[in-house]
């Protein structure tokens, strides 16, 4: 199995695409911190991203991308010295799905946001940087770009199951900028997205995703990773920032997690699915991770 498909799965991801945004002259907008995991895409002008707690704006050309992951309010920017109007204000009052602002139309930006399960921060969130910046030029910008266009094009001529269709390229288009991300920017990237990114301790992680259930050794993923049993251990430690076995103690514990949050199986059958030899094994191991009870979980 592949780790960030596994993730992004029990995380629940999904994906909406918000109204486009068309400006011109001296402009600026103030967005609130987001909810989610905002995304945006410039399709033609420039402007500057501003993001509260970032030391320097970011200048953005058309065909750039970028991702926030974290909840901070930010500004989008032509002109320093224009004064910022609430995003808020812009797009209550969009028309036909378009947010305007300025004076003229050579701006032009569509965006979207991602929501998760509760465990995002600690599986995926925070082993990404505040800011994730796509531009135009990288190799993941085309499939990007092919999205963007789909999704306005179902976005204007609401088809049918038009919304449906544009939550799912919005997807395509998160796992693109992930994908660029881990490729671009490897030493921005923390955890197990950092491991992905490592020929060896890439192998030991498909494999534990793979069957979680099963007894590994750490030899047994060497042996699978084609090196000895000292250079995965230090290896898997220095990339991923924990032993591979303790990874795979925490990986079977969100796996757990998610079935009492999703099915009516017994926790002792979860126990048995994941590698737990018994319940109470099982539910210490949730305490310690999660901070919550297995009882909390199904609640």
């Amino acid at each position: 199995m592949d780790p960030l498909h596994d993730v992004l799965t029990l995380l629940g991801t999904t994906g909406h695409v918000s109204a486009s945004m068309v400006a011109g002259g001296s402009w600026a907008v103030e967005f609130e911190a987001p909810a989610g995991i905002k995304f945006n895409a410039v399709r033609r002008g420039h402007c500057w991203l501003r993001v509260d707690g970032a030391a320097e704006a970011l200048p953005l050309a058309p065909g750039d991308c970028y991702l926030l992951t974290r909840s901070r309010s930010y500004t989008l920017f032509s002109d320093p010295e224009a004064v910022p109007v609430p995003a808020r204000s812009i797009f209550l009052a969009a028309m036909d799905g378009v947010a305007r602002t300025g004076s003229g139309d050579d701006f032009a930006a569509i965006g979207g946001a991602f929501h998760f399960g509760e465990r995002a921060r600690p599986l995926l969130l925070d082993a990404l940087p505040p800011v994730v910046y796509v531009p135009s030029s990288a190799a993941e910008a085309a499939t990007l770009h092919w999205a963007i266009e789909q999704v306005d094009t179902e976005l204007r001529q609401q088809r049918a199951a038009a919304g449906l269709v544009a939550e799912h390229l919005a997807l395509v288009m998160l796992i693109q900028v992930l994908r660029h991300h881990l490729v671009a920017d490897a030493r921005a990237t923390t955890g197990w997205l950092a491991g992905l990114g490592d020929p060896v301790v890439a192998v030991a992680l498909r494999e534990m995703h793979k069957r979680p259930a099963h007894q590994w050794t750490v030899a047994e993923l060497a042996r699978a990773a084609s090196v000895s049993r000292s250079t995965l251990a230090a290896r898997f430690k220095a990339v991923v920032g924990r032993a591979p076995l303790e990874y795979l103690t925490d990986w079977r514990v969100e796996l757990a997690a998610d079935r009492l949050r999703r099915t009516d199986d017994t926790l002792a059958a979860i126990a048995h699915q994941v590698g737990y030899g018994s319940e109470s094994a099982l539910s210490v191991a949730v305490k310690r991770v999660t901070g919550q009870t297995p009882r909390a979980h199904r609640r």
